[in-house]
């Protein structure tokens, strides 16, 4: 929770700035009863109109007073947490994508985007409730107390009973639901995949008549969620009426033996009726720090999953001595390569690869489903980092290069064709920012794109919808390739790009490839013969 807190740092003005508000805000409470009181016992008891009206006066500004500190605490309290929210949140996804292949495997897309959203927003809540109530609280309860045991040492004493037995129900309740926090946010995690993995698969799911299947899977994971839910919210239903009970005792008791005290002429009713007030303070403040407390164990459970992913190191880092030279050239050389994924793998997914690829050549890997082909290819700009032997480019292993300059002389065109939001200009260029239009033009013609972009209204500003979702999937893989192509790569890794497009397409791309490659090396995996006749 410390690493959380300091991201409130930046923001140390805002921080303190709000609690002074508040301090501004309950001293202005503390007085409202005392001003009752002197009503009470001074103007009503003399018939004295003018004291209560000058008294009321007194009374609406001081509220005013404290009106304008709430005011400002929730302001600068609010401006603070949410600043520090979004810090949080911009050092969490710059932090993702730094992360490994690995990495985001073991963290799981769905816990991530909850971490980002949810608990980033609990988190925020906390340390805005925390600026408001952590200060307001204290002061409230302590001041409560002192002016209660000023108006009368003999009602004080039921305070004495019924501060401890509070007090006790609210650390009871705490330490139970604590732990039900942590597993409602593991159940939330649940919800968001399976509702992500619908979602990425809508097709898929419709396509296959399994919409009553995903119907029974999201509704385990919802009813898990609700079961959990409803278990921490019993905790909240039990503590309140618990809280209530006493407070309502608490009033009978003061009643009862302030009218005694009254009787006996030891107190006025004034008095009475300031010390009630007090007590409703003081039995207040305890409960906000009891729904404090709850909210505080949620974002407890909260930060620590932020915590888990920011304190996540990356398992692929640049050495102490990274080459970053101004350009990539010499052989690709695998020598003895081995992988496995996970440190306890049963058995590795590639054994002592060898093989050398020099500039102009074309490297093509066959394979059966699931003999490793995609993850091969995977390690060439590192993705994944070998487990065995060693890749070299010029002789340099590529352990020794900067990720950055080594992944910016590599294009790979992944298996399954990602777009993204945006115009098919856009997600062409996502390749190389830069890139003019002439380029754009060029890669695109030797993708086999610039024909159906063409036939577009718009061309190049024609808007995708999420995923590319208004193409086939020939038209995302050859916008794939354009992509890959534009920054004219040293390797160009093609995995089983072409699997979607007609022979007479692929025919066409190919031809294209060995002009636009031809002092490239290229790395191709591939499902058909056909696509891979020409390699070296």
């Amino acid at each position: 929770m410390n690493r959380i807190f300091m991201f409130l740092k930046p923001y140390w003005v805002l921080a303190v700035t709000a609690p002074s508000f508040m301090v501004l805000e309950v001293m202005m409470d503390l007085a409202q009863p005392m001003f009752m009181q002197r009503i009470v016992d001074i103007g009503i008891a003399n018939g004295d109109a003018a004291y209560v009206w000058s008294t009321l006066v007194l009374m609406l500004l001081v509220a005013l007073f404290g009106f304008a500190g709430g005011i400002g605490c929730s302001y600068f309290s609010a401006k603070a947490a949410i600043n520090a929210g979004t810090d949080i949140r911009e050092e969490m996804f710059s932090h993702v994508q730094n992360l490994s292949f690995s990495n985001v495997d073991k963290l799981k897309t769905g816990n991530l985007i909850t971490t980002l959203t949810n608990d980033i927003v609990q988190v925020q809540r906390m340390m805005m409730m925390m600026m408001r109530i952590m200060v307001k609280a204290p002061i409230q309860f302590v001041g409560s107390l002192i002016m209660t045991y000023m108006i009368s040492p003999r009602l004080f004493l039921i305070l004495l009973v019924l501060v401890p037995l509070l007090s006790m129900t609210m650390v009871i309740l705490f330490k139970k639901g604590y732990p039900l926090y942590r597993i409602v946010q593991s159940k939330l995690d649940a919800v968001n995949t399976v509702m992500q993995e619908n979602l990425s698969g809508i097709r898929v799911v419709k396509a296959f008549v399994r919409e009553d299947f995903e119907r029974e899977r999201f509704s385990k994971a919802n009813d898990d969620y609700m079961d959990s839910t409803v278990k921490v919210s019993r905790i909240m239903a039990v503590m309140f009426p618990i809280i209530m009970i006493l407070l309502n005792v608490g009033i009978v008791a003061v009643l009862w033996f302030g009218n005694i005290e009254v009787a006996n002429g030891n107190i006025q009713v004034g008095k009475v009726i300031a010390f009630i007030n007090y007590l409703l303070q003081l039995l207040v403040s305890i409960m906000m720090v009891a729904g404090m407390m709850m909210m505080y164990s949620r974002a407890q459970a909260s930060a620590e999953r932020i915590e888990e992913v920011l304190e996540t190191a990356p398992d692929i880092n640049d050495c102490e001595d990274a080459v970053c030279a101004d350009r990539l050239e010499g052989d690709l050389v695998f020598e003895k390569v081995s992988f496995s994924y996970g440190d306890h793998a049963i058995e590795p997914v590639l054994t002592d690869i060898s093989f050398t690829a020099k500039p102009g050549e074309k490297v093509a890997i066959i394979g059966s489903t699931g003999s490793g082909k995609s993850t091969l290819v995977n390690l060439i700009p590192r993705l994944y980092d070998v487990s065995g032997g060693r890749i070299t480019i010029g002789g340099v292993d590529i352990r020794k290069m900067k990720r950055t300059f080594l992944r910016s002389r590599i294009s790979i065109v992944l298996q399954q064709s990602l777009l993204f939001s945006g115009t098919i200009g856009d997600n062409i260029r996502y390749g190389k920012s830069d890139a003019t239009m002439s380029e754009l033009d060029e890669s695109a013609r030797a993708s086999g794109a610039k024909e159906f972009i063409e036939s577009f209204e718009k061309g190049y500003d024609t808007l995708l919808g999420q995923k590319g979702v208004n193409l086939s999937g020939g038209q995302k893989q050859r916008i794939s390739i354009a992509r890959g192509l534009i920054r004219k790569p040293y390797i160009l890794i093609l995995d089983d790009s072409t699997s979607a497009v007609d022979v007479a397409t692929e025919v066409k791309i190919q031809d294209a490839l060995k002009t636009k490659t031809k002092n490239s090396i290229v790395v191709m995996v591939a499902q058909r013969i056909s696509s891979i006749l020409d390699a070296n």
